[in-house]
């Protein structure tokens, strides 16, 4: 269970969870709150539930043995569907970086970081699931040590094909939000094949193979 020093605020609402921003114990935080769905029934509805939250507070703390910043976990609450963690308060997003910056020098070092941070993840076998530029946090202006968020659709997986899709997300969410990054998306690529020496050479096969079904996709409509 946890203990709030202030009352608590809703920031936003997604399809799975509400978030709130509070204090825990002095210090900032997000409460994070997996709502019920009606559809389900309810002790199946619990157990979906309390297992995404095992798997997404695995990730947050795996992901930082693995040596990739995440917010720290505070509290856990099973019954209640409830994670408290540490709130970035110094953080921006990368794809606000990205807006906000006009040296490409800065831009290509936030490359090799993304790279490095998400082959140290694959290396674990953390699979994120929503790599996006707005789950990457620029934290207090370092460039060299991202902060990754929002691992509510991680889970623990070996597979290429996973791992592979986790970087095609990202590439379409880097290149539809900002159409000429794709110098920047190599050199995560590199980056993310230096992290990931274990298995890296099959997973940037299998994301080829994703991407080509992307396009073919496309091309169909």
């Amino acid at each position: 269970m946890y203990e709030m020093d202030v009352q608590i605020e809703l920031l936003k609402q997604g399809a799975e969870a509400r978030i709130y921003r509070g204090n825990f114990h002095g210090k900032p935080c997000i409460v994070k709150e997996r709502f019920a769905k009606k559809y389900r029934h309810p002790q199946l509805d619990h157990e979906i539930c309390k297992e995404r939250l095992k798997s997404e507070v695995r990730s947050l703390v795996r992901c930082r043995l693995a040596g990739v910043h995440a917010p720290t976990v505070y509290s856990v609450d099973y019954k209640g569907s409830k994670i408290v963690m540490e709130h970035v308060v110094n953080g921006v997003t990368v794809k606000d970086f990205i807006k906000e910056t006009t040296c490409n020098e800065m831009l290509d070092q936030l490359a090799t970081s993304i790279g490095t941070a998400i082959g140290l993840l694959h290396c674990q076998n953390i699979v994120h699931g929503d790599l996006t530029t707005s789950n990457l946090l620029v934290r207090g202006g370092d460039i060299s040590a991202l902060t990754v968020i929002d691992f509510g659709l991680s889970f623990m997986d070996s597979s290429p094909e996973d791992k592979g899709v986790d970087l095609y997300v990202l590439e379409r969410a880097l290149l539809s939000t900002h159409p000429d990054t794709e110098h920047m998306f190599s050199i995560i690529l590199k980056a993310y094949s230096r992290a990931n020496k274990k298995d890296s050479k099959d997973t940037l096969k299998k994301f080829e193979e994703i991407r080509l079904r992307g396009r073919k996709r496309m091309m169909i409509g």
